[in-house]
């Protein structure tokens, strides 16, 4: 079997070689390009399994790359790089739905261990057969349905008020398991559970900001919409209408 390919942007070329030896020793086949613009062309030629993205590219944001990369191939898995350690920025990656997020300075090590997690995670989740409809999924989808939200779980796809919403993984996943039980009130560890890969790589401040987010796509389709209601203390819950 070939080894995976790993697409790796990162401008300073010290760093990118000490990522490229670190994937290349440990059976990998790294890609490196130093911009954004190298990256989208490597991409175009297929075979990526997973991307490194350094934040601060010289030609785009590193975010922007990402929606990008995602946009061509989706379910590309990818891990942030950057020198920015602040929450803030962390938060802004794992709600693109990026798979983990590591700050310099870091181990080559561990961010090959990162790398192999997030593939194996993926490949989990690729070759898990379709679950079959049972009685509580068929109320749930039904509860949904009556609170303006459809639910198609096989796409991946949730409309509101007929519209369909553009959603990240976890945003999906977020939504979904509020809308098919209005009125029942989630802890934040509950939610990290149910709709992050890795519930131990998420935080209260990452649901919240997950939450806002889903909040203003709602707003996007309704302006009057807020159908998701803050348990303060508690967590979060879809209102019962």
């Amino acid at each position: 079997m070939s080894a995976p390919h790993i697409l790796v942007v990162e401008d300073e070329p010290a760093i990118a070689d000490t990522i490229t030896y670190a994937l290349s020793t440990d059976g990998f086949e790294p890609h490196w390009c130093a911009s954004g613009a190298a990256a989208l062309q490597a991409q175009a030629a297929g075979g990526i399994a997973l991307a490194i993205l350094d934040i601060g590219l010289p030609d785009i944001n590193g975010f922007e790359l990402f929606k990008r990369l995602t946009a061509q191939q989706p379910g590309l898995p990818v891990i942030f790089l950057t020198a920015r350690s602040g929450e803030i920025d962390r938060v802004v990656g794992l709600e693109l739905g990026a798979d983990d997020y590591v700050a310099k300075p870091f181990s080559p090590r561990e961010l090959v261990a990162r790398v192999r997690t997030v593939l194996r995670r993926t490949q989990r989740a690729a070759a898990a057969p379709p679950t079959a409809p049972t009685a509580t999924s068929s109320a749930a989808t039904a509860a949904a349905a009556t609170h303006g939200f459809a639910i198609d779980d096989e796409r991946k796809q949730i409309r509101f008020r007929g519209k369909a919403l553009d959603l990240s993984r976890i945003e999906y996943r977020l939504l979904k398991v509020l809308a098919e039980r209005p009125g029942r009130v989630y802890s934040r560890d509950e939610l990290m559970q149910r709709a992050w890969d890795d519930p131990a790589a998420a935080f209260d401040r990452t649901v919240d900001a997950h939450v806002k987010m889903l909040r203003a796509k709602l707003r996007e389709i309704d302006a009057a919409a807020d159908p998701i209601v803050t348990h303060r203390g508690l967590g979060y819950s879809l209102r019962e209408e």
